[in-house]
């Protein structure tokens, strides 16, 4: 089986996409479900900061295609605690609040530890120990990214591995760029957009993303790529742009 590639950006309610990628007059409603029509998956940040309603899970999941993926960010009660292999009743709560409700149209989780958290072998252990292969019967994916310089370490590497957990690779400028071959799909977070250019990023990167993009996939690698951070405004054009060179869409 070919290995599918996602290209998307993080929400989809953000005011000046409304001069800028929405259709003039589309009501704010129906902004996601015309989102999910361009891109393959959307990252939800809401989630980080507080549970959802059991009827939004059901709303969201109506207003996209079946072919359409959510990817979903852990709660932060659950990465920024000091210890993280005590986040079992977080993350039991956290995965109780509806997501089940999409079924395949549920994507990865992603798991966001703080700049300032370092590896701590046993403590990661842990956590990983903590995250279900499954959910009310549907394969769950996670994907964890640190942001601490520490974390280049090869028992992290084989800890993820051991758990088929994704290692994210983004180009922040503030936080290391950790690239690592530990499960059997990829997630990519682009955070270095600027608004003077009008795809967000210039054609020789985006070309070099959809090289390293096509390389994942070579290697029978799902890849979920995101456009987040940087100048937010530009997101879905640069999406786009990844999109096309990839021929997706």
């Amino acid at each position: 089986m070919t290995a599918k590639v996602r290209v998307g950006i993080g929400g989809w309610t953000f005011p000046p996409w409304r001069k800028t990628f929405y259709p003039a007059k589309l009501p704010q409603s129906r902004e996601l479900e015309f989102a999910a029509q361009e891109f393959g998956a959307i990252e939800i940040n809401a989630t980080f900061y507080g549970r959802q309603s059991h009827e939004s899970w059901e709303k969201w999941g109506r207003a996209v295609p079946d072919n359409f993926q959510f990817a979903v960010k852990g709660s932060r009660y659950c990465v920024s605690r000091p210890n993280l292999g005590d986040a079992g009743e977080g993350v039991t709560t956290f995965l109780a609040q509806g997501l089940s409700v999409l079924g395949p149209k549920l994507g990865p989780i992603l798991w966001m530890f703080a700049a300032r958290r370092s590896f701590d072998p046993e403590d990661v252990a842990r956590f990983l120990e903590l995250l279900p292969r499954e959910l009310d019967g549907l394969p769950l994916r996670h994907a964890i990214e640190p942001r601490h310089e520490s974390f280049r370490d090869q028992t992290f590497f084989d800890l993820c591995r051991d758990n088929n957990v994704a290692v994210v690779f983004g180009d922040a400028d503030e936080f290391p760029c950790i690239e690592a071959d530990t499960a059997d799909f990829v997630y990519a977070r682009l955070q270095r957009m600027r608004e003077a250019c009008p795809t967000g990023y210039d054609e020789d990167s985006l070309d070099r993303f959809g090289d390293r993009v096509r390389g994942w996939q070579s290697k029978g690698r799902d890849a979920y790529v995101f456009m987040i951070n940087g100048a937010k405004v530009r997101a879905p054009a640069a999406a786009r742009s990844l999109q096309q060179r990839l021929g997706i869409g």
